[in-house]
């Protein structure tokens, strides 16, 4: 590209007074692709935090790697874990029983996974021990029959540290009357919130030495749960231990487990990015326009430049500038934008409900009542590139067309 075709292109972004509507137009597509550009790397980003969030929530409870035996029942764990342990990325182990049951108090009654843990070993590997609102997970004392209830399955229930409620098993006691359910009564020793529905309403921890007596499993154990150094290594982790281990234990990771969950937020985050996106579709549109009236209004410009031994690529050349100029104009005020927004959104959000007198998510709705934030490079990155491509593109046909002008028609009636 040569000095002159560089000096018109860049020429011809500037307004003189009777190309002023021309130049409105063009302030208006840099507007729009920078406008479009801060939204999708702020939603992008604050899309990034709640998975992460959540992600962190599941994961403060859930193990990372799960090894179970066959019939929810595995008799020489100790072994399992041993061999578990030979991967680089297992960092701990621990022992863990699971059932289901009913846990009543007076007439509140509500199901509940009923996990016995070793309380130790469990600090190992999950968070829950962080997240104790009352008492400690320690106070789980073998044949001290203490019980940690979520929160909100304490709620349910109405009941307080160092108060009673009833563990209805599955298993069923024969006697003389028939089949009658077996009961324990157990005491509350604690209570947790991981602010995670699922887990705060539906999950109670015994010692595993009262599980194993209450659920009849006698030394065995249901499974062995692995936390490892890097958790997005789980699927390679999970896959390499099923290998290993051989058909007779089944090997599950955290990316299984909540699966549809972290599908749905994927697909979700997808569908936002095309959505918003189309607000920087739109400002190149906006540019097309802009470029098409230009090449109009410079005919008797252009015409001068032909006769003057300029080639009709030189002229699409200055069209294509003048473009170029628009996209990465909006382009960099949009990465300005979007990138200050998305690591400022905590005190941005705050700002805006405190001038308007409104809570996006209340406490009382939301789990989450901040705006979490997380932006990653990739995203700014693909946002920018994108944008970039659609103004570049977005000048092809408007400086096809300046090319084409005819120099005899164009000065014509000058």
């Amino acid at each position: 590209m040569s000095s002159y075709e560089l000096f018109v292109g860049l020429r011809y972004t500037r307004a003189r007074q009777r190309t002023r509507f021309i130049s409105v137009i063009t302030l208006i597509s840099i507007v729009g692709i920078a406008l479009g550009m801060t939204v999708l790397i702020t939603v992008m980003s604050v899309m990034n935090g709640f998975q992460r969030e959540i992600r962190t929530r599941i994961l403060d409870v859930a193990s990372h790697v799960q090894i179970s035996g066959a019939g929810n029942q595995l008799s020489d764990w100790q072994a399992v874990a041993r061999r578990a342990a030979r991967n680089p990325q297992v960092e701990a182990a621990a022992p863990y029983v699971s059932a289901q049951g009913l846990l009543t108090n007076g007439s509140a009654v509500r199901g509940a996974f009923i996990r016995g843990v070793a309380p130790q070993l469990e600090q190992s590997v999950d968070d829950i021990g962080r997240h104790m609102k009352r008492g400690r997970l320690d106070d789980l004392k073998p044949g001290g029959f203490g019980i940690v209830l979520g929160i909100e399955l304490a709620r349910a229930l109405g009941v307080l540290p160092g108060e009673k409620v009833v563990l209805v098993a599955p298993q069923g006691q024969v006697t003389p009357a028939g089949i009658v359910p077996r009961l324990k009564q157990f005491t509350v020793v604690g209570i947790f919130g991981v602010d995670h529905y699922e887990y705060d309403s539906g999950l109670a921890l015994v010692n595993i030495e009262d599980a194993q007596k209450l659920f009849r499993f006698n030394d065995a154990v249901s499974g062995v749960r692995l936390k490892l150094k890097d958790l997005f290594q789980a699927s390679v982790v999970a896959h390499a231990l099923a290998q290993e281990l051989g058909p007779g234990l089944y090997v599950s990771d955290w990316t299984m487990q909540h699966a549809n969950f972290f599908r749905a937020v994927q697909i979700e985050k997808r569908m936002m990015f095309l959505i918003v996106f189309l607000i920087i579709a739109v400002a190149a549109f906006n540019i097309i326009s802009s470029l098409v009236m230009a090449v109009k209004d410079k005919q008797s410009d252009i015409a001068i430049l032909r006769t003057l031994g300029a080639e009709p690529m030189s002229i699409t050349r200055i069209f294509l500038v003048q473009g170029a100029v628009i996209g990465i104009v909006g382009t960099a005020l949009g990465l300005i934008g979007g990138i200050s927004l998305a690591l400022n959104v905590d005190v941005v959000v705050p700002f805006i409900e405190h001038v308007f007198g409104i809570k996006f998510l209340a406490k009382d709705v939301y789990y989450i009542s901040e705006l979490p934030s997380e932006l990653q490079a990739s995203d700014v990155l693909v946002t920018g590139a994108v944008s970039l491509v659609l103004s570049l593109l977005a000048t092809v046909y408007p400086s096809y067309r300046a090319a084409k002008t005819n120099p005899a028609e164009a000065l014509r009636y000058e």
